[in-house]
């Protein structure tokens, strides 16, 4: 069975919980163990009392993963510290010695790449390095992948012949007196043999490094005044070379493109979240360009909203950080509570004072929003991998069945889903998922009319009635046809298969015990007894059966409950797409019904070839008129009505946290 929501026991918090009064007021981090010792739970306050107090209150209020933390330690402890900064240190270090199970951790896995130069040696190299840092070694990035490091370097050797063989090739290269192949094809200056001294070789070094640190323009401004020179001199075999040196250094930044125009050092983060697991983007800007990404999919294990998540992250990546590695500018989708403290932290660390900030406008907010689309897809990316493994999609129906206690495993599942806007526009969406695998031919969108939208339950009602009197009707009236597939239900007049004529083995919908009553009600109203049903509650990521008093909680980690939930958000996304579709749709007209000689045959025939509001105001005079029925004079009129409206027309738009639509 799965676990329930935690309650008080024997051995609950109440059982550990320090005396009044013991616990001091300062700042500090605490530890919670569990019965062996071992650390499950690391935090920081600004006021140890008030804090830890929070967690010895009725485990029924507390949310189901703080309520599991607390049942599952057994006892707690605390250090006192003077400052936050110190307090902030500290949990850091705990985390890193403890690795508590309770922590959220943001973890990849691999190291990311660092084009290295080494700087301290008499000759010095470029390579790809990974892992700890190394002194006597200059680095740059981190970037997302290796080969993007070596494809970069194999350009601009060519322009800056440095050494990049290991020290064994190096060495024999010496021995022999014969330089390696880069170089005889002009890609390393070959000091091994003596080709350059060292100082020369370490003056091609110096303007590498300086390159790849942003300062790109004289190089540019230097071969360019060359190659015109040489040719000038008429040497033109020497200019070009020149030019393709200058092709080299062209190619290599477009592979590096100015993001911030001003030159700001920057991390820009970014989170797209949802109840179970969290991703992480992060692009390294430096001197205005991106050096580098990396991304994370951490589980979620506490309640906190984006600002605890953006504290966490921030904590883990840069607390023990060198100088280097910590930027004059942290942009992040929410402001942690501590952004001070970390500012002043991180500030004592790089030596120069840090800034944590949420970008507003411009050119940092337009990169974050690239960010966070990385993210999200990173996330989109990461359920799909999950979803597409058989054996895991055998395993999570299983649990779904064992959970929900089913007679059978619910290969078909169809979940329903309401959308509206102020009671506006209220439509419906069905998807269908069999064997674990979205259904698109199957999904169907129902359009609620006489209703009023603001009563989920009935349009709910409504939708279920209306799907499940079909099936009712297209079993009554459909033959059996036998198959290569086998048996199949098709219309006995045209022979097409009936697809609403087959009965899910669970009815999901996107809604708490109100919702799922109401579905109850209608399959009974049908005479319908056999078809289980279940909601999703978006919250806790409950799951409701109807008649029942309590929710079912599923594991976080489990498999069913990560189907249920990406079944619940293709439904709502479904049914969101069709809502913005027809709300468009409407504007145009409303906006189009006072135009003079416009009626409504030409009205849907613009609708249809334009499609939403925004076009058809993108859209020119000249383009308007070639619509077939719109003249030169009709299609000036739709324009100036479509400049009027713009003035008090809202944009639609999706709220990103909450997946509703609003109106800007």
């Amino acid at each position: 069975m799965p676990p329930a929501r935690p309650s008080r026991s024997t051995r609950g918090p109440q059982s550990y919980r320090p005396e009044p009064g013991s616990i001091p007021t300062q700042p500090g981090v605490y530890r919670f163990r569990d019965p062996k010792g071992r650390v499950v739970y690391v935090g920081k306050a600004k006021n140890l009392r008030a804090r830890l107090s929070s967690y010895f209150q009725d485990v029924g209020n507390l949310h189901p993963r703080t309520a599991t933390m607390v049942t599952t330690a057994a006892s707690v402890e605390w250090t006192v510290v003077k400052t936050e900064v110190e307090a902030l240190q500290l949990e850091y270090s705990w985390i890193k010695e403890y690795d508590p199970r309770f922590n959220v951790k943001y973890r990849d896995d691999k190291s990311y790449p660092w084009l290295a130069v080494t700087v301290g040696e008499e000759f010095p190299r470029v390579m790809v390095g990974r892992g700890a840092k190394r002194k006597g070694t200059r680095y740059f990035g981190p970037y997302s992948h290796a080969w993007a490091i070596r494809e970069t370097v194999d350009l601009l050797l060519r322009v800056f012949p440095m050494r990049s063989c290991s020290n064994g090739v190096f060495k024999r290269s010496g021995q022999i007196g014969r330089p390696c192949l880069l170089g005889y094809i002009d890609k390393c200056s070959a000091p091994c043999v003596g080709n350059v001294s060292a100082e020369e070789h370490r003056a091609i070094v110096d303007d590498f490094c300086d390159f790849m640190a942003g300062h790109t323009a004289a190089f540019v401004r230097r071969i360019e005044k060359e190659m015109y020179a040489a040719s000038d001199a008429l040497d033109f075999e020497k200019a070009a070379r020149l030019r393709d040196d200058l092709g080299a250094l062209n190619k290599a930044l477009e592979k590096q493109a100015v993001v911030l125009g001003d030159g700001t050092d920057a991390d820009v983060i970014a989170l797209a979240e949802d109840p179970l697991e969290v991703a992480v983007q992060i692009f390294y800007v430096r001197g205005g360009r991106i050096r580098g990404q990396r991304g994370w999919v951490a589980d979620r294990v506490d309640e906190g909203d984006t600002a605890k998540l953006v504290d966490d992250f921030i904590l883990q990546l840069y607390a023990g950080a060198g100088p280097d590695e910590i930027p004059r500018e942290i942009l992040v989708p929410a402001l942690p509570a501590d952004a001070t403290t970390y500012e002043e932290l991180l500030g004592d660390l790089k030596g120069s004072k840090v800034a944590i900030r949420v970008p507003q406008r411009g050119d940092k907010k337009t990169l974050q929003d690239t960010v966070a689309q990385n993210a999200a897809q990173a996330l989109v990316l990461h359920k799909t991998k999950r979803a597409s493994d058989l054996t895991t999609r055998n395993r999570a129906l299983e649990e779904i069945q064992e959970a929900l206690a089913l007679d059978e495993v619910p290969l078909r599942i169809e979940c329903y889903d309401i959308s509206h806007l102020q009671g506006s526009e209220i439509v419906a969406s069905m998807v269908v998922f069999e064997d674990g695998l979205a259904r698109k031919s199957e999904y169907r969108r129902f359009v609620i009319k006489g209703q009023d939208g603001s009563d989920d339950v009935k349009a709910m009602h409504e939708v279920i009635t209306r799907r499940f009197k079909r099936l009712l009707d297209e079993q009554a009236s459909s033959t059996e046809k036998i198959t290569d597939n086998g048996p199949m239900l098709v219309d006995p007049e045209t022979g097409r298969p009936r697809k609403f004529a087959y009965a899910p083995g669970l009815v999901v919908v996107d809604g708490g015990a109100p919702q799922v009553a109401a579905a109850q009600r209608a399959l009974e109203e049908l005479g319908i007894v056999d078809i289980p049903v279940c909601g999703l509650a978006k919250r806790l990521e409950e799951v409701w059966l109807p008649d029942q008093e309590d929710p079912v909680i599923l594991a976080r980690s489990s498999e069913g409950l990560y189907l249920l939930q990406r079944v619940r958000d293709e439904a709502h996304r479904f049914a969101i797409t069709h809502h913005r579709s027809r709300r468009s749709k409407s504007m145009v007209e409303s906006v189009l019904d006072d135009v003079p000689g416009l009626g409504e045959v030409r009205r849907k025939t613009l609708l249809k070839h334009f499609g939403s509001l925004k076009k058809l105001r993108e859209a020119e005079v000249d383009e308007i008129a070639l619509v077939p029925g719109i003249g030169p004079r009709t299609a000036t009129s739709i324009k100036d009505a479509v400049a009027r409206a713009s003035g008090k027309t809202g944009a639609v738009s999706v709220n990103t946290a909450t997946g509703e639509i609003q109106e800007d």
